[in-house]
């Protein structure tokens, strides 16, 4: 009876053993993560293929924050300077919300040239005529559509995308403002241009490649300067 308990013992020992290397095989791996640019390092789990990490580690490594909304967990990533980031702040392209400013900004400021263009070469009276209010019109829809980009810009390539398109404008409006000038004093009996003479103006041709450069670059979504646009 003795021989039989001992051995009971012996075999449910070694089954206890079996089950204890089992569980102690399927404990998946502990790893740390590190995130780069950043100190510190948050607890990772690698199991049956795949990898979790703590999210209150990460938080903390990145000078995150984790708020919580329902059933879900938000993490909000900030900058090592404690600024926060998102998909529409980063360095080197401009915000979703400036894109779609600038874009329509240009659209306003090519529509105003284009009609200064054809007042000009067909000589159009200007002042308090039909073309000049026609000028003043685009003129005020595109100084409005550059304030709502002005307003929309949020990031450093956001304001060096403006500071260009603000050139352009401006450009537009002192040529433009010469040229009604000069109509109004009947001294601008020149600037009836044909097309060959207007391919020849040296501050229409830069607005009009600025132009075509900001239009490009703001659809790229990404900053690039030229000094067409200075």
């Amino acid at each position: 009876m003795f021989h039989m308990m001992k051995h009971k013992r012996v075999m449910f020992g070694a089954v206890l053993l079996m089950m204890a290397m089992a569980m102690a095989q399927s404990q998946p791996a502990r790893e740390t993560l590190s995130v780069q640019g950043y100190q510190g390092q948050a607890n990772v789990i690698r199991y049956q293929g795949h990898v979790f990490v703590d999210a209150q580690d990460l938080a903390q490594i990145t000078n995150g924050s984790l708020s919580f909304e329902k059933n879900r967990i938000i993490l909000t990533l900030h900058g090592q300077d404690g600024s926060s980031s998102s998909d529409d702040a980063h360095t080197s392209g401009f915000s979703r919300s400036f894109i779609k400013a600038a874009i329509e900004a240009m659209a306003s400021i090519r529509e105003w040239g284009g009609t200064l263009q054809a007042v000009v070469q067909n000589g159009y009276p200007v002042g308090n005529t039909t073309a000049g209010n026609t000028i003043m019109a685009f003129q005020g829809r595109a100084a409005d559509s550059v304030a709502l980009a002005s307003a929309a810009a949020s990031t450093d390539s956001d304001n060096r995308g403006l500071k260009l398109l603000k050139n352009e404008f401006n450009n537009v409006q002192s040529w433009a403002d010469g040229y009604v000038k000069a109509r109004i004093s009947l001294s601008a009996a020149e600037l009836s241009m044909s097309e060959s003479q207007f391919n020849n103006d040296y501050e229409a041709q830069k607005i009009i490649h600025c132009g075509q450069f900001l239009a490009q670059m703001f659809a790229s979504g990404t900053f690039q300067d030229d000094a067409v646009c200075h």
